[in-house]
């Protein structure tokens, strides 16, 4: 619990943006280019019981990113990054879902915990083989109790590997929480870095974010009707996936 509480302090937690966010700036928004819209839809948003629901490309480039955006967000500035002051006083209400096997993988990913991680258990090895599962209940509970004062970002496909399908857990947390739901659709980031999002291997590389307006989920609906409406809206649905043919339905007139 003390732990808990000094992960949670918010001066720390302020110190490890800045730290992150001065070092990680230049790569986000100078040797690449970044492209921000949406930004008008986090106006006015409270400070807790907000989901975001995105794609995955980077272990960590991801949610570098939306901190820096949401921290931007918080002095007015809209659809882009400017030069970090915005970090001197960042927006710090801020978790983000994370696997626990990555976030224990070395010092400096146990330091990017400090930022907000909620490690969950998403996968176990079966003979050496990795094998996909929900989220365990204590990891759901870690999440509820997230969003009574938090904004939580989650990546419901749970891997960086495009066009995956999404986990049903996202689906029981909307259903049990209630949140209002916002979903962003990146791209460019695996392309400028590698897989953990903290190297550079392409410059010059055309990075966006989308932030989108938050969905209408009626949560009565069954998980897999959610799951359907959020993979459409983060555009990793089966329709849009390049070359895959849509059933049309031609009208003569």
């Amino acid at each position: 619990m003390l732990l808990k509480k000094f992960k949670d302090w918010s001066i720390l937690k302020g110190l490890v943006y800045f730290i992150v966010g001065i070092i990680t700036y230049p790569g986000l928004n100078v040797i690449n280019r970044m492209r921000i819209s949406g930004m008008e839809h986090l106006k006015g948003l409270p400070k807790k019981n907000v989901l975001f629901v995105s794609n995955h490309q980077t272990y960590f480039a991801d949610v570098i990113t939306f901190i820096h955006i949401f921290c931007a967000n918080r002095w007015g500035i809209k659809n882009k990054l400017p030069i970090p002051y915005y970090l001197l006083w960042p927006f710090t209400k801020i978790k983000y879902v994370a696997a626990e096997e990555t976030m224990k993988s070395s010092l400096l990913t146990r330091f990017f915990t400090l930022a907000g991680a909620l490690t969950v258990k998403r996968t176990w090895s079966d003979a050496g083989k990795e094998v996909r599962r929900g989220l365990d209940p204590s990891d759901t509970r870690k999440i509820f109790d997230a969003l009574n004062n938090n904004w939580v970002i989650t990546f419901p496909q749970g891997t960086t590997k495009a066009f995956a399908p999404g986990r049903k857990g996202t689906a029981h947390i909307i259903k049990q929480t209630n949140p209002i739901v916002i979903p962003v659709v990146i791209n460019g980031f695996s392309r400028a870095f590698n897989k953990k999002g903290l190297v550079i291997k392409r410059k010059g590389t055309s990075l966006s974010v989308q932030i989108k307006a938050p969905l209408n989920i009626d949560i009565t609906h069954t998980n897999e009707q959610i799951m359907e409406q959020i993979m459409d809206a983060i555009e990793q649905s089966k329709k849009y996936i390049p070359g895959y043919k849509h059933s049309e339905v031609i009208t003569k007139l």
